[in-house]
């Protein structure tokens, strides 16, 4: 929602906005474009009445600004919705789909596209930092869109992707999730077969052939060429870490990456990236020249701070794969003597312990493991502490940001690596921690 009011803004539209938490990198980018965010829902938000409001999927039924619309007959939109109408038409959208990896994947197609001259529009729920904000309008029939699946708002249940109409559509991996608004796996699929119906027959989908899930949905009807990773387009790495490996397309070499990010899922989004590149006409050996320069996204990996000898890392992780992939990214680089997990299960899944089986073998890279029990959690984590013992995981719970703080000051030493894992603001631990090991 961030990004869409700062492209509202970059149409000349005068824009406000209301939401409870927002917090750095968004709250800075929307000062920035000079736009005014209001702490809370009060109607006094919407007077004098505007002549659109554009409705978060996290509003529902019997929020106070909610109720003032639908009573007053202001009109209203979706987020999603408002995109398609205003921005995405005439475009050739470029969408990344998946339960994982689609900020970083879109950061990199947009990148490409980008350092190749494309100037493309782009809306991604991060800050790339060869671009330092999330979203722009672009210069050109092109645009990049994360394609999240989402539901649209309280009015509209569909996903928020087959607003979109993608043209170039990639498929990273599906996976269960979002359990507060899907029953089963099998309702994901139904809703990622609607963005499958939605893609031209001259368009192009792009999936990994080891997604029996994307397998599942395609074979339920496709009408468009599919180019498929493992097939079509394959890796060879060069290291475990994922910091190099070879490009083949139909068997031939035709690059090599060279690059700061680590971790076999960034592999996999690399090649999607390549992939989707080439369909618009970018040769590969261009898309690799501008990976080997793109500088990943904040929030995904990224290094906070390196004092006393101790890296600390923010990373966006909140599924089990995510978690495992990153910290096995992590340890495959050998950079490290031990890897510290700080990680607070946030999103809606995790808090209904939808995940919390999976949890224990998700940290297995890790050598010592912090988990954080939010307020508002639905459910008590000392089986998920027991159980990650019993693997010899050096597993503690804590409930209090400042008591993990000084239990890391305690006993993170020089050549450790803490990543600090959450989708959310995790109280400031961030920046708490950082001036705790500098100081």
């Amino acid at each position: 929602m961030g990004s869409l009011a700062q492209l509202a803004a970059a149409q000349g539209h005068k824009v406000t906005g209301s939401d409870q938490n927002v917090y750095p990198p968004m709250s800075t980018q929307l000062e920035n474009a000079g736009i005014d965010v209001m702490a809370g829902f009060q109607v006094e938000h919407l007077q004098p009445a505007p002549d659109l409001v554009v409705i978060g999927n996290a509003m529902s039924r019997g929020n106070e600004a909610v109720e003032y619309v639908l009573n007053r007959q202001i009109p209203y939109t979706s987020g999603p919705a408002y995109l398609a109408q205003h921005i995405l038409k005439g475009k050739w959208v470029m969408a990344v789909a998946g339960t994982h990896g689609k900020t970083t994947t879109s950061s990199m197609l947009t990148w490409v596209l980008e350092d190749c001259g494309f100037k493309p529009g782009f809306l991604i729920g991060g800050v790339p930092k060869n671009f330092e904000v999330s979203a722009r309008l672009g210069e050109s029939d092109f645009f990049v869109v994360e394609a999240d699946e989402y539901d649209s708002a309280f009015f509209d249940k569909r996903s928020k992707f087959v607003h979109y109409q993608g043209r170039t559509v990639i498929l990273n991996n599906l996976e269960f999730d979002h359990a507060d608004i899907f029953k089963d796996i099998e309702a994901i699929k139904t809703q990622f077969h609607h963005l499958v119906r939605t893609v031209p027959s001259d368009g192009l989908i792009i999936y990994p052939k080891q997604e029996k899930h994307i397998k599942d949905t395609l074979e339920q009807g496709c009408w468009t060429p599919v180019s498929i990773i493992g097939e079509d387009w394959c890796y060879q790495l060069i290291d475990e870490a994922g910091s190099q490996f070879k490009v083949q397309h139909k068997g031939v070499d035709v690059g090599e990456v060279n690059w700061q990010q680590t971790g076999l899922h960034n592999v996999m989004n690399a090649i999607a990236c390549i992939a989707a590149a080439y369909h618009v006409g970018i040769l590969p050996k261009d898309s690799i020249s501008a990976l080997n320069r793109f500088e990943g996204v904040k929030r995904r990996m990224e290094l906070i701070t390196n004092a006393r000898g101790v890296s600390v890392y923010d990373d966006f992780a909140h599924h089990p794969t995510a978690i495992k992939s990153t910290l096995q990214g992590l340890k495959n680089s050998g950079q490290f003597k031990r890897i510290w997990a700080v990680i607070e299960p946030r999103s809606n899944t995790m808090r209904m312990g939808i995940h919390k089986q999976a949890l224990p073998d998700s940290i297995r890279d890790a050598d010592q493991v912090i988990w954080f029990q939010p307020k508002g959690l639905n459910w008590q984590m000392d089986d998920v502490i027991n159980n990650c013992n019993k693997i010899e995981q050096k597993a503690v719970l804590f409930d209090d940001v400042d008591a993990i703080i000084a239990h890391l000051l305690e006993n993170a030493t020089q050549g450790d690596a803490v990543v600090l894992m959450s989708n959310g603001g995790f109280a400031g631990i961030h920046q708490k921690l950082a001036d705790a090991l500098k100081a």
